[in-house]
């Protein structure tokens, strides 16, 4: 049977073959783009909350930016969950170990579900006083705690998202998982669409429609991100156990039983990812602190403009995927020579493609805040502070790929402490000593001095070559 192109080049890894230089190239090239558009999707979901929340005012626009920073904690915990499991199955498939492979898979869907409903559980015990804690003003925090517990009991589906799509990576088969998050985008707009705006008249090509609706505002807007979410989750789950060539569990049965060696590994990768998720994500909830005297018109341009920012920076993680995979094959493979050649070639294609968005997004700023909220006050100063962090998105994308090459080693510990060290001595710092002056612009201006110095230290860590022999 002939394989496809890049599944050829994936099987030349694995097989110890000679690879040209255009071959790596074309590899890295095939497994970015879908990753790109995957990650490019999932944002969108957020853009598309946030745009269609924001036609509703500056409040509820703000009720949501004000508990993002604590929704993206979970997420990232269930993000770190998930990694310790899929790396473990990139190197077996790199080593051409199948049987050990789906063992990891199912092992990994027990343990998730345990992680995800605990965590889930600890999310509901504080949905209700979190945005009293953020120091949101009274008018806002009841939709806030509406968004967050949502978002929270949606938890298990976004886990079992996160894993899926984690694994079908370390196949690498991106084309699915990007496929499936492009769906999940587009579900996501039908179910704002009947859930958040009330039943309404509309005009179209001059005739009169009678579109009937929910009217929930903000919770219609976590009912439909949920929604979405377990759909795709289904979808993603079906793909991997059944479809997948490599990981198809219906055809060979096997224990679910976590062994310790898998347990070992799992915790070995995620331990110091989820503790760099709870700490860095605990400097962005005090940078909402720092930000939420600033009032509503700040928060609101804060996490407007988080979400157009995140358009920029997304294709830089979508590369960081497939660095992932093809450095954490190239070490089951046991080609450490390919290994650095792939942590090069992703390193610079991220900071490139990166540059160009930080251009665009310059550019464009005005217009993507006009989008997002039809609220003056708001779109202005959220125009000038992305303009502000355009000058930070080629360094962002040098800490950002190569962490992805770090994962894909299974070097997860040095690279969090620095991460950790460089959010909290340098942004927090900065941000704090920033604020009083100059406001929202002061706490934006010292992101991006942060994330300039986050990519350096990255870049000499990479180019130092010592996570080579982790």
């Amino acid at each position: 049977m002939k394989l496809s192109g890049q599944n050829e080049l994936l099987k030349m890894v694995q097989d110890g073959k000679p690879m040209s230089l255009g071959q790596q190239l074309r590899l890295t090239a095939e497994l970015s783009i879908p990753a790109i558009i995957s990650q490019i999707s999932s944002i969108l979901m957020q853009f598309i909350d946030a745009s269609m929340v924001g036609s509703l005012g500056a409040g509820p626009s703000a009720s949501i930016g004000l508990v993002s920073t604590t929704t993206w904690l979970f997420a990232g915990l269930s993000a770190a969950c998930a990694t310790g499991f899929y790396v473990q199955v990139s190197h077996l498939l790199g080593s051409k170990d199948t049987a050990n492979a789906r063992s990891v898979l199912r092992q990994s869907l027990v343990m998730s579900m345990i992680f995800s409903l605990a965590v889930c559980v600890i999310g509901c015990a504080i949905s209700w006083p979190l945005p009293h804690w953020l120091g949101g003003e009274d008018s806002i925090c009841r939709d806030a705690s509406l968004y967050f517990l949502i978002f929270i009991l949606s938890l298990p589906a976004l886990q079992l998202n996160m894993l899926a799509s984690g694994m079908l990576r370390s196949c690498g088969n991106m084309l699915t998982p990007s496929i499936l998050n492009v769906l999940m985008c587009l579900l996501d707009v039908v179910f704002n669409f009947f859930l958040i705006f009330p039943s309404r008249d509309i005009s179209f090509i001059g005739m009169e429609f009678r579109v009937p609706g929910a009217g929930l505002g903000v919770t219609g807007a976590a009912l439909g991100t949920a929604l979405a979410s377990a759909a795709v989750a289904a979808m993603l789950l079906h793909s991997l156990c059944i479809k997948s060539p490599e990981l198809n569990l219906v055809q060979e049965k096997g224990s679910f039983r976590l062994t310790k060696q898998c347990f070992k590994n799992a915790v070995g990768i995620a331990l110091p990812m989820g503790c760099e998720r709870v700490i860095m994500c605990g400097a962005q909830i005090m940078s909402t602190v720092i930000i939420a005297p600033l009032g509503t018109i700040a928060i609101a341009a804060n996490s407007f403009a988080i979400t157009v920012e995140s358009l920029c920076y997304m294709p830089g993680h979508g590369v960081s995927n497939a660095a992932t995979t093809l450095v954490g094959q190239s070490i089951g493979a046991r080609r450490r020579d390919l290994t650095w050649r792939f942590a090069h070639i992703s390193v610079l294609m991220g900071i490139a493609v990166m540059s160009v968005m930080g251009i665009v997004m310059y550019l464009t700023a005005p217009a993507m805040m006009g989008i997002m909220t039809p609220d003056t006050a708001v779109r202005e100063l959220g125009a000038r502070i992305l303009r502000i962090e355009a000058f930070a998105e080629p360094m962002y994308a040098a800490s950002i790929v190569a962490y992805g090459v770090f994962v894909g080693v299974g070097d997860t510990l040095m690279p969090s402490i620095m991460n950790l060290a460089s959010i909290w001595a340098v942004r927090l710092t900065l941000a704090a000593a920033l604020a009083p002056q100059y406001g929202l612009q002061g706490v934006w201006i010292a992101m991006c001095a942060e994330l300039c110095f986050r990519g350096i230290i990255f870049l000499i860590r990479l180019y130092r070559k010592k996570w080579l022999k982790v």
